[in-house]
């Protein structure tokens, strides 16, 4: 039987069929995978992985210049309709048996086997198809891909030599990740399914980032380039920041996470920087999830990434603001008159005692949940806190307005 499926697997990516044929029998092989999970295991266990690798080869019509890098000409012509839409169904099948190794340590000969896949990805990511919308589902099928292999064989995408006209940083090619985040700018423009079209490409820039430092700087520079305007909020405007930081409010739990945990990561996971780009409304959710609402660390304790020790250098225009900032909008607000210039103390001290018994009467009828920050940065009911004097207070309110109410019955 397992001989049987690798036959047919063979079969079904053997270049001597017809394009069409080929493309219904990668298709069929998808369903199953992806319909049959204990399937995939199986095919993944019997070499389907290299099976498919040589398959997409093929497709591409490969040459290689070193061991993980792929002639990349730019006289090449598009990758034809045909071609891209078998591109395709083998990317979809590979993520198939793939995505359960993204977190396991692969085995050397798996990691060889991966970064030999790696190096076709990144050739998938840089070259066109005849048409722009192919263009765009084959790079959305090859991030799919990249972010549920083995983080550790993804270094292939940076190790290619620099070009004249390669984007780079501290001298490590950054074309890959220049077209990565171009990707994302155009996911981000899209309305439309915007979590299944954001999230992967937002956890891989983010791993990746935490992994490679050079990856992280650059992407830095791209999305959160030094502060100099903060009259407007941080989420305000068109810019790849402002659209990042809108997600972070966003509905969807899973893709405010992601878009949260990417400009974290920008910023070293620091609280204090996170915070700075943000403004505080925005980053409270991600703080809260994490325990670091208090501010008490840097970053998370889960985190095993190694950052330098560069501060974040802050540009003139900043610092000329920086005092006048709202820590909550992250922007500097127009000056407000004092609501309690012209009121004696006793008068102030009066409005405070009235608002924590509207509080505490919001309280007693459960429309709202005093919170607080605990020893781990975490929220939690507040207890103990003043509870009993504000109960003392609501009784005294109560007793002074029976006692008024009987005077005036009198």
């Amino acid at each position: 039987m397992a001989d049987l499926r690798s036959k047919c697997l063979s079969s079904s990516v053997n270049c001597s069929s017809p394009s069409s044929v080929q493309f219904y029998e990668l298709r069929l092989m998808f369903l199953i995978t992806a319909l049959r999970p204990e399937l995939s295991t199986q095919l993944q266990q019997e070499g389907g992985v290299s099976i498919l690798t040589a398959a997409l080869e093929s497709c591409l019509e490969v040459q290689w210049k070193d061991q993980y890098e792929c002639v990349l000409d730019p006289a090449t012509p598009p990758i034809s309709l045909e071609a891209s839409q078998r591109v395709t169904e083998i990317l979809k099948i590979l993520f198939n048996i793939t995505h359960s190794t993204h977190r396991q340590e692969p085995s050397e000969d798996d990691a060889a086997l991966y970064r030999h896949l790696v190096a076709i990805l990144r050739l998938c990511l840089m070259r066109k198809c005849t048409l722009a919308d192919d263009t765009d589902e084959l790079q959305g099928h090859t991030v799919n891909l990249l972010s549920a292999l083995p983080l550790q064989c993804l270094d292939v995408l940076l190790m290619v030599p620099l070009e004249p006209d390669s984007k780079q940083c501290q001298g490590v090619n950054m074309d890959c990740v220049h077209m990565l985040l171009m990707f994302m700018e155009r996911r981000l423009e899209s309305g439309d399914k915007i979590k299944e079209k954001l999230t992967p490409i937002l956890n891989l820039l983010t791993e990746s980032c935490r992994a490679h430092r050079e990856t992280r700087h650059y992407t830095r520079k791209h999305i959160l380039p030094p502060l100099r305007d903060v009259s407007h909020r941080p989420e305000e405007g068109s810019t790849v920041k402002s659209r990042l930081i809108r997600l972070m409010t966003h509905l969807d739990t899973d893709l405010k996470h992601c878009a949260a945990d990417l400009i974290f990561v920008l910023c070293k996971e620091n609280v204090s920087r996170f915070v700075k780009y943000t403004g505080y409304g925005n980053a409270a959710g991600l703080l809260a999830t994490r325990g670091l609402l208090g501010g008490q660390g840097p970053r998370t304790s889960s985190s095993d990434a190694q950052y330098s020790s560069d501060s974040d250098s802050d540009t003139e225009e900043y610092r000329q603001v920086k005092d006048r900032i709202n820590p909550v909008t992250g922007r500097v607000e127009a000056e407000q008159p004092d609501p309690m210039e012209g009121m004696t103390e006793e008068e102030k001290e009066e409005e405070a005692k009235r608002l924590i018994m509207l509080f505490n009467k919001l309280s007693r009828d459960s429309i709202i949940q005093p919170m607080e920050v605990d020893a781990e940065g975490k929220l939690v009911p507040m207890s103990g806190l003043g509870g009993n004097s504000l109960a003392e207070e609501a009784k005294s309110e109560s007793e002074n307005d029976g006692e008024a109410g009987e005077g005036e019955k009198d």
